[in-house]
């Protein structure tokens, strides 16, 4: 038994090791902006740049409209797939993983040439329509992990009794999905949620090819365009990524202590 835990703290501080150290030398690199001593003078100027608030409110309004679309499409359909439709669970899988095997450049080019100003539906002939059709792409991106989240929710919880008994209650399927499965998997959905948000605030092919004011790109051109600004950059996404996870914990935490309760 000592000689197992002895081995197990090496392996995690190893792992410790390999992923701190690099954001340690980024967050040191970062700091050197000013010659000879370290300050956040990289940190002010990304902070006070106009371009970055723009670019970050962007994308975040972007991320959760694009978290409820999610929501929208792969909870009713996981939802109804493995109530009624358990036959076809391998084929939903293996269409939400086509994201996965399809590059993102497909998928924009796809997007221009259908929706372009001489189709019969021209999105890109206008802000909106182009921010829709991002929208959709980030949906198209995230959907492996979103569905995925929703589904191992939805393993967790007696459905079938659940929504038998809801229905003996007079309650409506919208009912049923609203009042009574998305409590009962908020956990999964925040999972999904996050890691939607996390891609993106990240992604980069989409939003530069449709010509959209989005935080990716604006990092691909502050890393070719400043020298420390870039490495402050990558610290506060990381900073952002780690609150979206601590954020999980804390609603995980909240929700079994109020199941406790009752």
């Amino acid at each position: 038994m000592k000689q197992g835990t002895f081995w197990s703290w090496v392996v995690f501080i190893a792992g410790a090791i390999y992923f701190f150290l690099p954001l340690i030398a980024t967050f040191e690199f970062s700091m050197r902006a000013r010659r000879g001593v370290y300050s956040f003078d990289a940190y002010r100027s990304v902070l006070a740049d106009p371009q970055f608030r723009d670019t970050l409110s962007y994308s975040v309004v972007l991320a959760l409209l694009t978290i409820v679309l999610g929501l929208a499409i792969v909870t009713p359909t996981a939802f109804w797939v493995r109530l009624k439709l358990p036959r076809l669970r391998p084929y939903i899988e293996f269409i939400t993983l086509l994201p996965l095997v399809i590059p993102p450049i497909v998928i924009v080019f796809g997007y221009i040439r259908l929706y372009n100003t001489a189709s019969y539906l021209p999105l890109t002939g206008s802000l909106r329509g182009t921010d829709f059709l991002l929208m959709c792409g980030y949906a198209t991106l995230s959907l492996p992990y979103m569905y995925r989240a929703v589904d191992t929710g939805l393993r967790s919880i007696d459905l079938v009794t659940m929504t038998e008994a809801a229905q003996s209650l007079g309650a409506s399927w919208t009912t049923i999905i609203l009042r009574l499965v998305l409590p009962n998997v908020l956990v999964a959905i925040l999972s999904g949620a996050f890691l939607t948000f996390a891609i993106v605030i990240g992604e980069y092919v989409l939003a530069a090819l449709l010509n959209r004011p989005a935080f990716g790109p604006y990092m691909v051109w502050m890393g070719g365009n400043r020298a420390y600004e870039p490495a402050a950059l990558a610290v506060i996404a990381f900073a952002i990524t780690w609150a979206c996870m601590g954020l999980i914990q804390l609603l995980t935490r909240f929700q079994k202590h109020t199941s406790k309760k009752r």
